[in-house]
């Protein structure tokens, strides 16, 4: 029997080792990549709440004799695209989805509702003055209060 000079290769030891490094450092990232993604998600809701405002300006002023309206004939109208427009609990835009309420003459709200405490951590109002509220309400359930919501800095 010949003895093979050299052999070259890993030990079991040494590929259980490197294992268990990539197992810690993915322990450890998983969490902070899901943190981000959590604050992607509640950033784009309140992007998509600035532009619901910005279109409801824009409806009130050109189209509408200075009455507000729903997201339906926001999209309908091209000023708000479909995504935001039809974002319902079953198929979110990031996680969220965004309703209006009381649009008219007098003014209108508008909110976006995590699916779940997975897609981000608040819940987000706004009416004609423009100010974004964020609230800590229960996931699922659009919150059009802009009176007990913390200011976002806008």
């Amino acid at each position: 029997m010949q003895q093979k000079k050299g052999q070259k290769g890993f030990s079991l030891i040494e590929l259980l080792i490197v294992v268990a490094i990539i197992g810690i450092i993915a322990a450890i990232a998983i969490p902070n990549l899901l943190a981000s993604r959590r604050a992607a998600n509640e950033a784009s809701a309140i992007s998509s709440l600035r532009t619901i405002g910005t279109a409801e300006n824009t409806y009130s002023s050109t189209l509408g004799s200075g009455s507000y309206t729903s997201l339906a004939n926001l999209a309908t109208s091209q000023l708000i695209d479909t995504s935001v427009s039809g974002a319902t609990s079953a198929s979110p835009k990031s996680g969220y989805f965004y309703g209006t309420q009381n649009a008219g003459a007098a003014g209108f709200q508008s909110a976006a509702a995590r699916v779940s405490d997975n897609t981000g951590t608040r819940n987000f109002s706004s009416d004609q003055a423009g100010v974004i509220y964020g609230m800590t309400s229960a996931a699922g359930t659009l919150d059009y209060t802009t009176t007990s919501g913390k200011a976002i800095g806008n």
